[in-house]
């Protein structure tokens, strides 16, 4: 199921990244497009979490480029990576505990009205707006951290990522440490991403939650592209074997 015939957000070409004498990517090719969800799978080590640093500018590519929307850019910095629409939602989350949701959803990008103080009206006002929106379920804007559920947590992340993502949301394991309901919620937060036609590569372990959210499948095993396939045209065994190497 391709989901637009736009121009690609995101083109990788030929990436190959190198550590020391350690091949951890090699001549890895994607394209993803707007409002398309694209799952990268693999099995521990595969590279799939080298990948989603080299996109957010954590690690630069040994080589091969890097296009977006056109353009060739050198992602030199995880800011650089933002400055381009791309935004990551971690495991662990990266949210201050001890703050409130609007802090977190604006944390390092909080605007100021015109004394030099903290506009937090507007944050509030936004921070309410895109929850709602996105359907996460919480008491309040003003709810601190620490006292929301893992799911409303992720939920949070996510919706973080959304306000300031304007191309691609790179999600590394969101739903890893919930629960059934935590997770179903979160992955309806996912699907909701496709309408506000950004850009999402997912890595899952879930191979049901793959087949339920992507578009895509793309496979890695041992820092090698095994395959790419639309997920309607395949199935969970065909895709077990490309990952494990076993027919």
């Amino acid at each position: 199921m391709q989901t637009s015939s736009s121009e690609p957000v995101l083109v990788l070409k030929d990436i190959r990244k190198s550590f020391g004498a350690v091949t951890a990517i090699e001549n890895f090719s994607l394209d993803i497009r707007p409002g398309e969800i694209v799952a990268l799978v693999g099995d521990n080590g595969a590279g799939k979490s080298t990948l989603i640093k080299i996109i957010s500018g954590v690690h630069a590519p040994t080589s091969g480029s890097i296009t977006i929307e056109g353009e060739t850019v050198s992602m030199a910095s995880a800011s650089m990576a933002r400055a381009h629409g791309i935004e990551v939602v971690y495991q662990d989350l990266a949210l201050a505990d001890q703050q409130t949701v609007y802090m977190n959803m604006f944390l390092g990008r909080e605007p100021v009205n015109r004394f030099g103080l903290l506009d937090r009206r507007t944050m509030i006002s936004e921070t309410e707006k895109l929850v709602k929106e996105l359907d996460v379920r919480i008491p309040s804007a003003h709810a601190t951290i620490r006292d929301l559920s893992g799911g409303q947590r992720q939920g949070v992340a996510i919706a973080r990522a959304t306000r300031w993502a304007s191309k691609l949301i790179l999600l590394d394991e969101p739903t890893a440490a919930l629960g059934v309901a935590e997770t179903a919620k979160v992955e309806a937060i996912v699907q909701s991403l496709k309408s506000r036609n950004i850009g999402v590569l997912i890595i899952s372990h879930s191979l049901d939650q793959v087949f339920k959210l992507s578009d895509r499948i793309c496979v890695l095993r041992r820092g090698k592209q095994i395959g790419i396939r639309n997920t309607a045209e395949t199935n969970k065994n065909e895709i077990v074997s490309m990952i494990t190497g076993l027919n």
